[in-house]
Parts: structure tokens; sequence; C-alpha cells
């Protein structure tokens, strides 16, 4: 059976919690689901110590939250975020976890397992618009081999408690979701899109310049010559 990873960057079981549930009902079964609500799982800030980029991202202080998250999403076939709109933006809880993946970026140690995954990106707010909130999410997803990544917002407009907003509001609200969702039923795996075979080819004609300053490989490099994207120097 396919996985997919659900990641709530809430842990009120609010609009974005039922706007979640409702995703969850649309997909009738078809994945087997990991869910993720942060900031419980993952309650650390990036503290910028670099020994991701360095080293290893295992020697991160918060690896013992990090990596089980990092994981799931390497084995999951879709990766689902779901988050609420804090003042135009992603909630800081949700941003502090995409910061912890900059280890992985294209310019930096990309999985190729992350190529063909499929994600969608969830959010609400009270009327403000949900763009840029989900640019926050897509643009990481992006730079970390996504090309598939498909985004579904709410205005909510009549509050936002779940169960003061109109039974027609809600209604309509699970609906469309529970729609949406039905699309990545039967999905096959995402072909890299244009976007990120641009982003790999910039990334590695980088990585080509940095290997011939550089005496003895680094982390980075090192990943990308395991992969066999690189040659190794001789001598």
């Amino acid at each position: 059976m396919k996985k997919a990873v659900i990641i709530t960057g809430t842990d009120v079981k609010g609009c974005t919690y039922h706007i979640k549930e409702a995703f969850l009902q649309g997909l009738g079964g078809a994945y087997e689901v990991s869910e993720f609500s942060l900031p419980k799982d993952m309650p650390h800030f990036c503290c910028g110590c670099k020994v991701c980029f360095f080293d290893s991202e295992h020697r991160c202080p918060h690896a013992k939250s990090v990596m089980p998250i990092w994981n799931a999403l390497l084995e999951a076939d879709l990766l689902v975020f779901a988050a609420p709109v804090y003042v135009m933006r992603v909630p800081g809880q949700m941003k502090a976890l995409l910061d912890h993946f900059g280890c992985h970026w294209m310019v930096h140690r990309p999985d190729p397992a992350m190529f063909t995954k499929r994600a969608a990106i969830l959010t609400q707010s009270v009327g403000a618009p949900n763009g840029r909130a989900q640019k926050d999410i897509a643009t990481s997803l992006s730079w970390m081999g996504v090309s598939s990544i498909k985004r579904l917002g709410f205005g909510l407009m009549e509050g936002v408690i779940w169960d003061e907003l109109s039974t027609e509001r809600r209604r309509k609200i699970t609906a469309k979701t529970e729609k949406f969702a039905k699309r990545f039923i039967g999905a096959k795996p995402a072909r890299q899109s244009l976007k990120t075979r641009a982003l790999f080819f910039v990334a590695k004609q980088l990585h080509k310049n940095i290997l011939k300053k550089e005496e003895t490989p680094g982390a980075d490099n090192r990943h990308w010559i395991a992969q066999g994207w690189l040659k190794e120097k001789n001598g």
C-alpha cells in the first residue's frame, strides 16, 4: 500500500484539524498514513550550529525530533502539509521544521527519493490570502526536489472557530477538501518537472566548481559523489 505522511502545523483541533481530517476522509484508506503535529512532535527552532551542513543531519542537536519526520517523508509517496495562516505566512512551528530540512535542499544534499513524490498543501485563514503561506512550504519542497505540489486554501470569513462556522460553510469546505484529496487516489509517482531539473542542473554546476577548490570533499560533495552525480577528483 502507498504511504502518506501528514504534518499539521498546529496542535489545536480547530479549523486546520477539521480540514486535515476531511482530506484523510477523501483519501478513503488508499494510503497508509502517518501523522505528526507541530510543535508537539518537533518543538525546536534551528540554533544555527551548521553541523548538518558541515557534517551530518544525524548530529543535529534536535535530530531525535527531526529525523523521525524526515525518514517518514522519505518513505511516503504523498506528503501533506496542513497549516493555519498566521499574519499571511506559515506558522513559526512549521517554518522551524522546514529550516531543519535545509541541508536536504538541492544546493546541499538532496535525496533522490524526493524527486518522484507528490505533495499537497492545505491552509486556512480568516480572510487573508493563503498564497504566501503556501509558498513558504512550496519553496522548501521545490528545493528538496519535489516536482508535483498541489495547493488548497480557504478564507473562512465567518470566524476562526470551526463550530461557529455555519453548517453550510463547513459542508462546502469539507466537500471541497475531500474532492481535492481524491485527486491523489491512484496517482502514479510524479515525473520530474522542468523546474526541478533546472534547479538540479544549477546545483550540480555549483558543486562541480566547489569540488575543484576542495582539497578534501566536504559533506555536500561527498553526498553528490556517492550518488554518482559527481566524479571524485583524481589525486
